[in-house]
């Protein structure tokens, strides 16, 4: 790794005369930036935090810094979950977080252009009336479109439409060297040469630096509706995801949850599940085109699950009953945060058929450890959430225990054909295993692709390779 230069005072100097009144040093830098949602991966304070307005201003915060050797972190919403936007080789942040125009809709084509700073939730509302929607439905609606562009986020709606990649159709990207190049555009089909905008996707900020994002939208389905499926056992509940999978209802969503995750979703929300009478639940949404044409869905669906155990299968069909559903299945990740002094999570992703032999082995995994695990996740495509939490344990018996369930969870999804990470990235924190997962050939080929955009190494030094 290079050794890189400090910020200071010319170079400060320099960035206040390109950004006036967008640059903080030393004291005034908000601690916010020196970390991102998952706190366990450390504190990492940046020499300076840059706010960019344009594709114009990051051109030539990160000519000036290739120049000078400066290291640069991008940094969006900051709510990763493995340390990919905090600074810890130092320098600068580089913040989107300014950037958050809608550019355009166009309906014709049916996409959208936007700054990568817009929020997720936000992004729906330049949508009303158009009759057009976005899929990706990564759980953390306070993240922006850059940031999951970059990490290639998932989401509930995966199991049907797909991920964020699927719906990349452009990119605007200023390289290392501050020159700006614009990849793809609206064309839905592109077999013009290597496709660098699929190795841009879900690259972490480690080739370029995203300005514009082109997405592709479809049709907005008509009507939804969830149900929410109690099972006895957890076992019984995962083994019935490829039935559901494969009856042909064509589920959106297909999430897996267990009563004591729910239970802490109850403290901190401070409302009452549906349901908690059992251990465990799958929750599924259908979407169609009208109410008549989702009931045979529905029926094909209770038969399904009840022949495989369910101990029933209730409705939620109005929108009251759906937000109070997905509402807490939104807010687990906070809820066992919040449940615990410190926590860790892994999140692997398995063949659909190796779900329950996973889910299994991380419960085996915490009773060995004597450590408590926590999971969730989505079901339909395998990508599961397993949180170790700290409890009563000191710092250092935390320290050394979850670095021993880590290893083993993640040894456990290797040996049943698994990947490291199924939505949130790698960063900093997940570097070791991606390279036991891969093995030395493929991580020197990702090695000489990152030198290849950035042959400094300065864009988000320590991330990924």
């Amino acid at each position: 790794m290079s050794t890189f230069k400090k910020v200071d005072a010319a170079d400060l100097k320099y960035f206040e005369e390109l950004l006036p009144g967008r640059v903080f040093s030393g004291e005034a830098i908000s601690t916010d930036y020196d970390h991102d949602e998952m706190t366990e991966y450390g504190h990492f304070l940046p020499e300076a935090v840059l706010q960019a307005l344009s594709t114009e201003d990051v051109s030539a915060v990160l000519r000036y810094c290739s120049e000078h050797n400066i290291a640069v972190t991008p940094r969006g919403a900051g709510t990763g979950l493995c340390g990919g936007c905090v600074a810890i080789h130092g320098g600068v942040v580089l913040s989107t977080e300014k950037m958050k125009k809608v550019l355009e809709v166009d309906v014709k084509n049916m996409t959208a252009t936007v700054e990568p700073g817009v929020l997720l939730m936000e992004f729906p509302k330049s949508l009303e009336g158009t009759g057009l929607f976005y899929p990706p439905d990564p759980g953390e609606k306070t993240a922006t479109m850059g940031g999951n562009a970059m990490t290639n986020a998932g989401g509930m709606r995966a199991v049907r439409y797909g991920v964020t990649r699927d719906y990349v159709l452009g990119m605007e990207v200023v390289l290392a060297s501050g020159e700006v190049i614009t990849l793809g555009g609206k064309n839905v089909k592109n077999s013009s040469g290597y496709s660098l905008i699929d190795l841009m996707v879900g690259s972490e900020g480690t080739l370029g630096f995203l300005t514009k994002l082109t997405v592709k939208l479809i049709p907005e389905p008509k009507v939804n509706t969830s149900l929410l499926i109690p099972f006895d056992s957890l076992d019984k509940c995962i083994e019935a995801v490829p039935s559901v999978l494969g009856c042909g209802c064509e589920p959106t969503a297909v999430e897996f949850m267990e009563r004591e995750v729910i239970a802490c979703a109850e403290e901190y929300l401070g409302k009452q599940f549906p349901d908690t009478s059992a251990n465990a639940y799958l929750l599924v949404r259908l979407d169609g085109a009208s109410d008549a044409a989702l009931k045979p869905m529905i029926d094909l669906l209770t038969d399904t699950v009840l022949n495989l155990g369910a101990r029933d299968v209730l409705l939620a069909d109005t929108d009251e009953r759906k937000e109070s559903i997905w509402n807490s299945r939104g807010a687990f990740l906070e809820a066992i945060k919040g449940s615990t002094p410190s926590m860790d999570e892994c999140d692997v992703v398995v063949p659909r058929d190796r779900i329950a032999d996973f889910v299994k082995k991380s419960v085996e995994i915490g009773r060995k450890l004597d450590i408590r695990i926590r999971s969730f996740g989505h079901a339909g495509d395998g990508n599961l959430h397993i949180y170790a939490c700290q409890d009563d344990l000191s710092d250092g018996e935390w320290k050394e225990r979850v670095e021993k369930v880590m290893d083993e969870l993640y040894e456990a999804a290797r040996a049943l054909g698994g990947e490291v990470s199924g939505e949130h990235g790698i960063g900093h924190a997940k570097r070791s295993f991606l390279h036991e997962s891969l093995g030395e050939t493929q991580m020197a080929i990702m090695r000489g692709v990152k030198a290849a955009f950035d042959p400094k190494g300065i864009l988000n030094p320590g991330k990924v390779v």
